[in-house]
């Protein structure tokens, strides 16, 4: 997981987030702050089906609260667009418990 400082380095970069209500939100991490508090640029949440393929909501600019983000990890470009997320199958992420 990136957090904190190690966030510098994915700035203008494809990312994921799970956040901690379980779901799943991708896009361009254009800033941060010392809390953690995101904002994705060009983003969408991939909504997990086991009965039809990945659905893709366009969110746009959107911004995640710190408070609210359980995981961040850098995307390979290359290997995510050549993905055929209509054919994925997935139970959707339950939510975190702390």
């Amino acid at each position: 997981m990136l957090g904190g400082p190690g966030l510098e380095s994915v700035v203008d970069q494809l990312i994921s987030v799970i956040t901690n209500d379980g779901r799943n939100i991708v896009g361009i991490l254009k800033g941060f702050d010392q809390a953690t508090n995101i904002i994705l640029d060009e983003s969408h949440e991939r909504v997990y089906s086991t009965k039809e393929g990945v659905q893709q909501l366009v969110l746009g600019l959107y911004i995640i609260r710190g408070d609210n983000i359980s995981i961040i990890g850098e995307l390979d470009e290359e290997l995510d667009a050549s993905l055929d997320l209509s054919e994925v199958r997935a139970h959707p992420l339950k939510p975190v418990i702390h």
